[in-house]
């Protein structure tokens, strides 16, 4: 490895990355005794990298003064690769991609073989995406076993299964997309396959949609559903009621999203490899079976220049774009290298990497350089601006690209690509842009994340003891302060309603642009993502956030713009769709036993039936108040009931104990996860404390809570999936957001798709 020069500068670390680093990225001794500083760290990263300029004789570039370059473009924020990199450049493991694609082929043996590919992806740090659409439907006969076949979606819950079992480079469980095609004749099943909260925790799902479908919905006709292995129409379904099923169950939980297979297909840049199939977890790249692609981030807001003239257009102002033009330069040098320094978990996948040597480079930031601008995200100027700012990109991409094939060669397989066949080129990656989740590179570089607008303008994280910190965008507090209305007040009025629109004190031009994205309706969340996907190689990942209250017609609508603006896809989430259940009619789903709430209402709370027969354990704590008897009964491992008695207590005492054991149960048996139960009730004062173990039970309440954490929390892998479900992180217990097609928690970097 190239040496670290001596007056290299440490990097100057944002607000809680060296925590992240800490965490998640630094390497450790087996103890876990971290063994590097950050410092350590981003050099490790660029003179790994770098060290690969010296396979080329024509390089412009020392591989010395490269590393210099890429550690320099690192620490001060402008440029972060993918994870993957970040962890394993530089050392034994040498995996450096983050997006994998694995086809499952119709017998046993590729089914297995898909299983088994993935668990080594996953283990080496990478996610999988899988197309399910080469499976018989279910029920078909199988003709080497006079069988009968089970389907994709039982084959996908083996894949679901396993991923439980690894995790990602010894740190998280894999994240997989799962794909099946909307012609498939199991294709209702796989829609209605997350009716169940829980199922299938470890993917995302998303139906590939064809141009004929489409088609068949705009005219309201019907189309076939074909076996995928001999093309026979095994039924007809009308394609608006797909749709609309499709539409109620986004709406219901956020699952499936869609993918535009023939669109993904006609930006193939090399067809005579085959199809697109499936992409990767978030969305964002598709790829060939036994494809990787590697990814990397450029940070908008440093390239902003103060000062500039706000009369004037400000997407046009602003920008110091001679520097981005450097930093998209050294960023393809950059991801190019890495393919070249990866050391890929199967060699099929090394062949196919080379040949086409694929690179994703995107944007993190574009919210904070908005407001650096002064321009609203939900506005003509944020969408003209980000037309001019990846159009940008775009085009110094591919000019690098261009550059590298002059010095190095182009990708193998360019003489069959469409470059060739267009006179476009030579390139040497045959794709060199990509808009890629970011949510902990995000927080590493202190900076929006990816496209999307803030969530939250503040928001309290947890640090030390159970104290709670207001963390403030740092935007929004300057402009607090020019404005003189800085102050804890409005911050912790802001913190409880979470967006600023309401509050008519405030300037009009500040709420004008500091909106976050619930205040942004929907069809700007789309427009956005259209203007980037523009000028995108691969694709975009994005979600188009909704509150509560948005209707089925309204997601409806939202697709239906995603296909007329060009999206290769689209992910949607309802604010709070999880915590609801929703009462539904039809083929194939089961009636829910209603306890409470308004029968004709379409949003009721679902109190689940007691079994006839229950198995619990009973656990005998001392209280201040006497020996109290918990009883908790259980239904799938999990708590279901608990009873609270108290031995010789007066009658108020056993009221009391009765009542919080009711309540418990209540909450339990309607759904609220265990933890949050835990929260809402532990710590609860009383007058009698005694000491228990190292710590005081404080009162009756707390003696149930101490019990329920005991047994239900101290274990990983049965609170890690349960809080994903409850939607909180399975790390530090905040409230997780849907971004960028994936699960995020702002508070400490868990990333539930890596």
């Amino acid at each position: 490895m190239i040496s670290m020069p001596k007056n290299l500068p440490h990097p100057q670390l944002p607000k809680n990355t060296e925590v992240v680093l800490q965490k998640r990225y630094l390497r450790k001794e087996f103890d876990g005794e971290i063994q590097e500083t950050p410092r350590d760290l981003f050099w490790r990263v660029a003179a790994t990298i770098a060290g690969q300029e010296v396979n080329y004789e024509q390089s412009f570039h020392k591989a010395e003064e490269l590393a210099c370059d890429f550690y320099h473009l690192m620490i001060n924020w402008k440029f972060l690769p993918n994870s993957p990199t970040l962890m394993n450049a530089g050392t034994d493991l040498g995996q450096l991609s983050a997006c994998f694609v694995l086809p499952v082929g119709d017998s046993i043996e590729e089914i297995f073989d898909a299983v088994k590919h993935a668990a080594m992806i996953h283990k080496s740090g990478g996610g999988t995406g899988f197309s399910f659409s080469r499976l018989r439907p279910g029920k078909s006969r199988v003709g080497s076993t006079g069988g009968v076949a089970s389907g994709p979606v039982s084959f996908l819950r083996i894949f679901n299964t396993a991923t439980e079992q690894i995790k990602q480079g010894g740190t998280r469980r894999g994240a997989n997309m799962g794909i099946l095609r909307v012609d498939h004749p199991d294709i209702l099943e796989f829609i209605r396959a997350k009716e169940k909260e829980g199922e299938f925790n470890n993917f995302n799902l998303s139906v590939g949609l064809t141009e004929a479908f489409m088609q068949a919905v705009e005219k309201d006709e019907s189309y076939d559903l074909r076996t995928p292995d001999t093309g026979e129409v095994k039924e007809r379904l009308r394609a608006s009621d797909v749709f609309d099923l499709l539409v109620k169950k986004a709406w219901q939980s956020g699952d499936p999203g869609i993918v535009f297979l023939d669109r993904i297909n006609r930006d193939n840049p090399t067809p005579e490899q085959g199809e697109m199939e499936s992409t990767n977890p978030c969305g964002e790249q598709p790829l060939l079976p036994y494809e990787a692609c590697n990814l990397g981030s450029l940070n908008l807001a440093p390239f902003y220049v103060p000062g500039h003239n706000k009369e004037d257009d400000p997407a046009k102002n602003g920008i110091d774009w001679e520097e981005l033009r450097r930093a998209v330069q050294l960023a393809v040098r950059f991801l190019d290298n890495v393919i070249d320094a990866s050391r890929f978990p199967l060699e099929r996948i090394d062949r196919t990497v080379r040949k086409n040597r694929k690179v994703g480079l995107g944007v993190m930031g574009f919210a904070d350089l908005l407001y650096e601008l002064g321009i609203a995200y939900n506005s003509e100027q944020g969408v003209q601006l980000a037309e001019r700012v990846m159009g940008f990109i775009q085009e110094e991409g591919h000019k690098a690209s261009s550059t590298l094939a002059g010095e190095r060669g182009p990708f193998p397989a360019y003489p069959e690509s469409v470059y060739a066949k267009q006179k476009k080129g030579p390139y040497r990656n045959a794709t060199v842009t990509t808009i890629a989740p970011t949510g902990t590179l995000s927080i590493i570089a202190g900076c929006s994340s990816g496209v999307e607008p803030l969530f939250a303008l503040c928001f309290t994280r947890n640090i030390l003891d159970g104290e709670r910190l207001v963390e403030v965008n740092p935007h929004f507090e300057t402009a607090l302060a020019e404005a003189g209305l800085a102050g804890h007040e409005i911050m912790d009025s802001i913190v409880a309603k979470g967006s600023i629109q309401d509050m008519n004190f405030l300037p009009a031009t500040l709420r004008r642009i500091f909106v976050t994205a619930m205040d942004i309706d929907p069809i700007w969340h789309l427009r956005m993502q259209a203007a980037f996907q523009r000028h995108t190689d691969n694709a975009v990942s994005k979600t188009v956030n909704l509150p509560n209250s948005a209707t089925e017609r309204d997601i409806y609508d939202i697709y239906r713009a995603a296909y007329r603006e060009g999206c290769k896809g689209v992910t949607v989430y309802r604010d709070g769709c999880k915590s609801v259940q929703v009462l539904a009619t039809g083929e194939g789903q089961k009636k829910m036993d209603v306890g409470v709430g308004d029968p004709d209402s379409k949003y009721i709370s679902s109190v689940r039936k007691r079994p006839d027969m229950v198995q619990g354990f009973t656990q005998k704590v001392q209280t201040g108040l006497g020996a109290m008897y918990l009883t908790v009964n259980e239904v799938d491992g999990q708590p279901f009931e608990v009873f609270a008695t108290i031995g010789k207590s007066g009658r108020s005492i056993t009221a009391k104990a009765e009542a919080i054991g009711r309540l418990v149960s209540l909450a339990l048996r309607s759904g609220v996860h265990v933890r949050d139960v835990v929260t809402q009730i532990k710590g609860i004062g009383g007058e009698h404390p005694v000491f228990r173990g190292k710590g005081l039970l404080l009162s009756i309440p707390d003696a149930i809570a101490w019990v329920l954490e005991k047994r239900y929390l101290n274990h990983a892998n049965i609170g890690e999936v349960n809080d994903l479900e409850a939607q909180r992180c399975s790390e530090c217990g905040e409230i997780l957001v849907c971004q960028e097609g994936c699960l995020i928690c702002q508070a400490c970097g868990f990333s539930r798709c890596g």
